[in-house]
């Protein structure tokens, strides 16, 4: 077996399908912008560009400047793990099976949930520390909708009525807007595209989709567990002690610049793995997501507690 393609095969439908399987998925930027050579940079394309000027009679047009060029950022969250599988359990002719479906799942059910709350704790934590943020208030049928509408209002009011606007809501709140018979008329279905998929999601009026989200990855602040730490051996991430509930985030489309990626996995046989007669895999992810400052401008936060 080629140990070489059957990882990078596995590594390219691993990051299609984190993609399509995060709740924020929508923020990932197109990976057909975006320049990846492995490790922790990432170049992202950035554009910008001189705004009208006066025509003039004589002279014509007014010479402009466009500014194209590919902005390193490098990813801060470093992540992985090595997995193994005993050669008696595992051969030669199932490996890749069991690996792509022990990695798939390892996939959904540890990496893409630390992945949202991460971005959802780190747009919160933006948005607080700016102001852009109100607390206290807990969720209830008969308040909700003005509550949303106003906090929709102060991001319109900075980026007008045509801007697109993604609200990721707490999936228990979103449950009072689903099941009130009242408030559900204010909600149609809409399509919504993220990564190679288009989902059908439930729309405010039918202009602002809504995403729901579990509430264990809408905090306010996470402890990444680093694997070796005593209480961290497990890893993962929990809410820290200062967490709060976040019961929804309103941002424009494209304020959140979001990218994950797995690194070259690396795949050992029994006759290469120094540890053990085993099957052995090395599972390593970057991500990371940016926010420039007067993005966060666009953005609000809605807090159920208290904020300080």
């Amino acid at each position: 077996m080629n140990t070489i393609e059957t990882a990078t095969i596995i590594q390219s439908e691993l990051d299609k399908a984190a993609v399509e399987q995060a709740t924020s998925g929508w923020m990932e930027v197109n990976e057909k912008l975006v320049k990846y050579t492995g490790g922790a940079e990432v170049k992202i394309p950035s554009l910008d560009m001189d705004g009208m000027a006066d025509y003039d009679h004589t002279n014509g047009f007014v010479q402009g400047s466009v500014n194209f060029q590919y902005e390193t950022k490098k990813m801060t969250q470093d992540r992985g793990r090595s997995f193994s599988f005993d050669e008696n359990d595992v051969d030669e002719t199932n490996f890749v099976l069991t690996a792509s479906t022990v990695m798939g799942e390892f996939q959904r059910t540890k990496v893409v949930p630390e992945i949202d709350a991460y971005r959802y704790s780190t747009i919160a934590a933006a948005c607080i520390k700016k102001g852009k943020a109100s607390g206290g208030y807990t969720a209830d049928e008969a308040t909700i909708l003005q509550e949303l509408y106003y906090d929709i209002a102060a991001v319109q009011a900075i980026v007008g009525q045509n801007t697109p606007l993604v609200i990721t809501i707490d999936s228990m709140v979103a449950a009072i807007l689903s099941m009130s018979e009242k408030l559900s008329k204010k909600l149609d279905i809409t399509d919504f595209k993220q990564g190679d998929v288009t989902l059908k999601v439930r729309s405010l009026d039918g202009i602002h989709p809504l995403i729901p989200v579990s509430s264990d990855r809408m905090k306010t602040e996470y402890l990444f567990k680093d694997g070796v730490t005593s209480g961290q051996e497990a890893g993962g991430f929990a809410p820290t002690e200062n967490s709060k509930s976040i019961n929804w985030i309103i941002t424009p489309r494209k304020a959140p610049i979001a990218v994950s990626k797995t690194d070259k996995m690396r795949i050992f046989d029994p006759e290469t793995n120094q540890k053990a007669r085993a099957w052995a895999m090395d599972y390593r992810k970057f991500h990371d997501i940016w926010i420039p400052a007067r993005k966060v401008e666009q953005c609000f936060v809605n807090v159920k507690e208290e904020l300080a």
